[in-house]
């Protein structure tokens, strides 16, 4: 009997149509285009304004791949959704999606990683489909960022935004495409440099969360920068040497859009061209689990089949991890 294999089948992303540019910003805080553009990479980020919730973001991506891939919801066995910023605390979002998008005869969850959220969901749903538990996932990044962004802050109010975007895998069993495999990291010491204070167990939300801006992003930007260059690296070269390719083997790295002195830093690193190594930051911002799947839609038609893609990300905990997909369409 052949071995089952996972292969992304669909992919598509949304941003919402308002933004903020750095212009925007300068008005709120002492920042200007130069100091943004040169230290972080973005010009623009979008926003999910009013009672929105990445669901509603959700939505859109996961209807569009229904519709464009002529699939019944009924067939789809799982939802994984990688955020941050749920709808609620309870239930998951992805729960919400499947809901709105009429998915009934599956299950679905939320994964929490920080921005390596989406590399940890796309394996989690592979390693289903490998099991034979499912035969059609659906993994989405969405994240509204922007709701828990202190705009009073300098240092973080310039790098998030909002956006979704999704993947649909689906069981093959054709050699030699699909997802091949994947490492994962994780390391309890990054709490302290990268995290939300308030609005779990440990603090609700209370008059003093809110007075003292509790509930809003904390990031130790250097701390951060210096785990994330080193450990994006490594980890793809560990990816690498564990299925015996070189880096000249790469066809395109598709990195996490934090900053984009760490794009390039990972790129220069892997010794890829700038060509290979795809980026959109300066557009969309962060937009934390949406950023892989997102950079993925809007460079589909450059893939050809068979090429080597290395999903690699870095985010709070912290988490890290590389995937290494051959593109199947």
């Amino acid at each position: 009997m052949s071995k089952i294999h996972a292969k992304i089948t669909a992919v598509e992303g949304y941003a919402p149509e308002d933004v903020i540019t750095n212009d925007d910003l300068s008005k709120m805080v002492d920042t200007n285009d130069e100091w943004i553009m040169s230290r972080i990479g973005i010009k623009t980020r979008h926003i999910l304004k009013g009672d929105k919730g990445p669901s509603d973001m959700a939505k859109i991506v996961v209807d569009r791949i229904l519709q464009d891939k002529g699939i019944s919801p009924e067939e789809i066995g799982l939802v994984i959704c990688c955020t941050v910023t749920p709808d609620m605390p309870f239930p998951a979002t992805a729960n919400i999606v499947a809901d709105k998008c009429g998915i009934k005869n599956g299950f679905g969850f939320d994964i929490n990683a920080g921005c390596c959220g989406f590399v940890y969901g796309l394996t989690t749903a592979t390693k289903y489909i490998e099991a034979g538990f499912v035969k059609k996932a659906i993994v989405i990044g969405a994240e509204k960022m922007t709701s828990i962004v202190n705009y009073e802050d300098r240092a973080t109010c310039p790098i998030f935004g909002d956006a979704a975007a999704a993947v649909l895998l689906e069981a093959t069993e054709e050699e030699g495409v699909g997802v091949i495999d994947e490492i994962l990291h994780s390391d309890g010491v990054g709490v302290k440099h990268l995290h939300q204070v308030a609005g779990g167990s440990c603090h609700p939300a209370s008059i003093e969360t809110v007075t003292n801006r509790q509930h809003f992003i904390y990031q130790e930007g250097q701390a951060v920068f210096k785990w994330a260059v080193v450990k994006m690296a490594e980890v793809t070269e560990e990816l690498l040497e564990k299925n015996n390719m070189q880096k000249s083997d790469i066809d395109y790295l598709l990195p996490h859009q934090a900053n984009l002195r760490i794009i390039k830093a990972t790129g220069d690193r892997l010794e890829l061209k700038p060509e290979q190594v795809l980026v959109n930051i300066e557009d969309y911002g962060n937009t934390t689990s949406a950023t892989i799947p997102m950079l993925m839609y809007q460079n589909r038609d450059k893939f050809k089949k068979g090429d080597n893609l290395i999903l690699t990300a870095f985010g709070a905990g912290f988490t890290w991890g590389s995937i290494l997909v051959k593109w199947a369409l």
